[in-house]
């Protein structure tokens, strides 16, 4: 799927609306099948972003094209079949504490499925094979009928990330996906869902606080600051020098000093396993 953002304004869903905008006035086109890490300090719009990609949020001014198509100026059912194409993975999974993981994990496959199918799939999970082998991308597969509330909060994480492996979603956005995660399991996480994003030929655009790991997966990588572009470029242009000066006075957020960041991994693709 095909993204462009045309001169797209908006403010954080929690904002009011004499709060500032959170996206200025901003441009970018995502071609379909390519994978993008967004980049940023605290505050940048990364997250407001997405969930105008997600068409969650709608922009106060300027267009979101999805493949061409407006879809704010859709009729409301079509909005809604749009929206079964995207799969937004927020940082905090929306996981029922009380839900099975199985539940949890299948959920990602309810946009295609009628509203007689879903009420029953809550009752009895309808492809336990299919949950089982998202789980088993993440190491999870032995919790496949856990409780959710027994989980903590890194396999929370990625049970949330096995729901997207198990959708059927043409756009994958991913919101700060590794912030419970130690680096081995960050690592798991973004070879899996870039690997899955390639072997279907969907578009993925992930959120990241993790530079160096945003280096080493994405081959293009965008910095946002102050909710605009700072820069947009492929992985392997993005100097230490660069990050330095988007971060700024937030230095601290960088995954280590910008000047000994390794970027020699950002200069090849990444050969690892994706999640959808």
């Amino acid at each position: 799927m095909k993204l462009e953002l045309k001169d797209c304004t908006a403010r954080h869903l929690a904002a009011s609306a004499s709060a500032p905008a959170a996206l200025k006035g901003l441009s970018l086109v995502v071609p379909s099948g390519s994978q993008l890490a967004v980049i940023g300090p605290s505050g940048a719009g990364k997250t407001t972003l997405l969930q105008v990609m997600a068409c969650a949020l709608r922009p106060t001014t300027g267009q979101l094209l999805l493949d061409g198509a407006k879809p704010w100026a859709l009729p409301t059912a079509a909005l809604q079949t749009l929206r079964g194409h995207l799969f937004l993975a927020p940082q905090v999974p929306p996981l029922p504490p009380r839900q099975r993981v199985v539940t949890s994990v299948l959920a990602g496959r309810l946009p295609n499925m009628g509203l007689w199918a879903s009420l029953r799939s809550l009752l009895v999970p309808f492809d336990t094979g299919l949950a089982e082998q998202a789980l088993a991308r993440f190491d999870l597969a032995e919790k496949l009928f856990d409780r959710v509330d027994r989980l903590s909060g890194g396999e929370r994480q990625r049970v949330g990330l096995a729901r997207l492996v198990a959708s059927t979603a043409r756009l994958l956005l991913v919101d700060e996906p590794l912030s419970a995660l130690d680096p081995e399991r960050a690592r798991q996480a973004l070879a899996t869902l870039t690997d899955e994003a390639r072997t279907r030929g969907v578009t993925l655009v992930a959120s990241l606080h993790h530079v160096d790991m945003a280096l080493q997966f994405f081959p293009r990588i965008v910095g946002l600051r102050d909710g605009a572009v700072f820069f947009d470029l492929p992985a392997f242009e993005v100097t230490p020098a660069l990050l330095s000066e988007l971060y700024a006075s937030h230095l601290e957020e960088l995954t280590g000093p910008a000047p000994a960041l390794d970027l020699t991994l950002a200069a090849t693709p990444a050969v690892l396993s994706q999640c959808r």
